[in-house]
């Protein structure tokens, strides 16, 4: 991450209020009741392995202490359901490398969902689901506004400046790092490439890729400032990726074609959850 001033951890393994990124994005699954999950380690492996190694339940967790320290009682828990496979994909590995290598381990599934490992949201997860089913496409990826200041210019071909409109006016929309997939992806994808540069070109020429537009909270960990942003949100009421902590709402799909989910909606036929860390 630049700017946190340490090579010693993975960027999904940087703390954010007593527990790393990743562990606030595996929540988030986890609420909506994705609990099978993948983690395709490559960078400072050994730091993923021994944070889940060594988990300590109660350092998140509300707990009774007695006999002198010597027992804990948990009042509630984190991690006690879910079930994580780490496989060790390469430090060098493309994440199109990443996915192929935990392929095996997908075998059975209809659909799967990745993630980046770097960013969180409150976007409501089974949309992301209902898109692909909806579009029929083999991939989906949640698209959001860059939340960097940039501005787009437009020109003539004699060098004259006709506009200049920010990222929002100019009609952009990024990559957020949040996608679900059917088995076909893995057609679609060689050995050595890229996920975005290459497979997606060829979903995008059969049409067979599609977006969910998301309107509401993304921010992606990438600086010292992202860090210090979801940091003060965290230190606020209600830090918006939390959903876990809030009340279950009606949910409504951020995606222009009408739809409506429920928050507590089974979708069980999408167990895993493959995160590139």
């Amino acid at each position: 991450m630049r700017g946190f001033g340490s090579d010693d951890l993975p960027k999904p393994m940087v703390p954010l209020g007593g527990r790393p990124i990743l562990w606030h994005l595996m929540k988030y699954y986890a609420h909506f009741g994705h609990r099978d999950f993948i983690i395709c380690l490559g960078h400072k492996a050994q730091a993923i392995k021994q944070f889940f190694v060594n988990y300590q339940e109660w350092v998140s967790n509300d707990f009774v202490l007695s006999d002198g320290g010597r027992r804990i009682e948990l009042l509630a828990r984190d991690i006690e359901d879910w079930r994580i496979t780490l496989v060790d994909t390469g430090i060098t590995a493309t994440i199109g490398e990443r996915l192929l290598a935990v392929r095996p381990f997908l075998r059975g599934e209809e659909m799967f969902m990745a993630n980046y490992a770097d960013g969180l949201t409150d976007c409501p997860l089974p949309a992301i689901v209902d898109q692909l089913e909806r579009t029929g496409a083999v991939g989906v990826c949640m698209v959001v506004r860059p939340n960097i200041s940039i501005h787009t210019v437009r020109y003539t071909a004699k060098g004259v400046v006709t506009d200049i409109l920010d990222s929002e006016h100019a009609g952009s929309w990024t990559n957020a790092g949040f996608f679900a997939f059917r088995q076909e992806i893995f057609d679609y994808m060689r050995p050595g490439e890229e996920l975005v540069g290459q497979a997606f070109q060829r979903l995008i020429a059969d049409g067979r890729l599609a977006a969910l537009p998301y309107p509401g909270f993304w921010r992606c960990c990438d600086t010292f400032k992202d860090l210090q942003i979801l940091e003060q949100l965290l230190a606020g009421d209600r830090p918006p990726w939390q959903l876990w902590r809030r009340a279950p709402q009606p949910i409504e799909s951020p995606s222009e074609a009408p739809a409506a989910l429920e928050a507590e909606q089974d979708w069980a036929e999408v167990p895993d959850a493959v995160c590139a860390a």
